[in-house]
């Protein structure tokens, strides 16, 4: 099974970081977001990867174009113009890197990758969230249950404490409740191919039109996940996965 990563938004919060590079390629301990969510779905036979570029994708093609170099021993013979490679320690991935338009929707990009996908099921997920969800339950999941497209629900952490009041009296208070008491879309779907039969063009958002279509007929399901679970949109998020990284207790990190 392939999985396909949004890779082209702009980060716009994320500016001090997102300025020279796209979101996907900001750092968490020293490596891309991109290569942590690569990593998460590696760890579960799933090597073989489809990139929907946009903003700066060039900085994604250079990243993987010296990645075998970047992970081996090597021995540079200038005169000869020769490499010779004596160890190398990357995993086995297939890569496949695609210009999908600086300033196409969520829906276009995946349409435009339809022909890298062979008309199978495939796993999506955006660039910017992290997560030790179960990838071969998910997928079991989906299959027993039919579903045209399965996104992992998630509770994040509420913004705000809870007060529950009796009159003008604090009966309860709650730090930050999970999720508010709502699921979210935490991305890590897995699709079929009928999903291409939801995205009319470029300017399709996928969140929009084709789930909520997709929801109204029933084919919409979705994976509970109450693991770890976190995205990053802003400086104090990814802040707080590196501190979690540089720790050794990043939940996410299940290879």
């Amino acid at each position: 099974m392939k999985a396909v990563i949004l890779a082209g938004g702009l980060g716009t919060r994320l500016g001090e970081e997102t300025h020279l590079k796209p979101k996907p390629m900001v750092e968490i301990g020293n490596h891309p977001m991109l290569w942590h969510i690569m990593k998460i779905y590696s760890n579960y036979g799933i090597n073989d990867f489809v990139i929907c570029l946009g903003y700066k994708g060039n900085i994604i093609k250079e990243f993987f174009s010296n990645y075998f170099l970047s992970k081996s021993d090597v021995t540079i013979d200038v005169k000869n113009n020769k490499i010779d490679i004596h160890n190398s320690s990357v995993e086995p991935w297939k890569i496949t890197l695609v210009d999908t338009g600086v300033n196409t929707m969520t829906g276009g990009r995946i349409k435009k990758i339809k022909e890298y996908l062979d008309d199978e099921t495939f796993c999506l997920t955006y660039g910017d969230g992290l997560s030790d969800v179960n990838i071969s339950k998910l997928i079991d999941f989906h299959k027993n249950n039919n579903y045209s497209i399965t996104v992992t629900s998630v509770q994040p952490p509420g913004r705000f404490g809870a007060l529950t009041l009796d009159g003008n009296k604090v009966t309860n208070f709650m730090e930050k409740p999970n999720g508010d008491s709502f699921w979210i879309n935490g991305g890590f779907f897995v699709c079929e191919p009928e999903i291409f039969n939801y995205i009319k063009d470029n300017n399709t958002i996928l969140e929009r039109e084709p789930l909520q279509n997709l929801a109204n007929e029933g084919k919409l399901g979705a994976y509970k996940h109450t693991g770890f679970w976190h995205h990053v949109d802003t400086m104090i998020e990814k802040n707080k996965l590196n501190d979690l990284w540089n720790k050794g207790n990043a939940p996410w990190k299940t290879w």
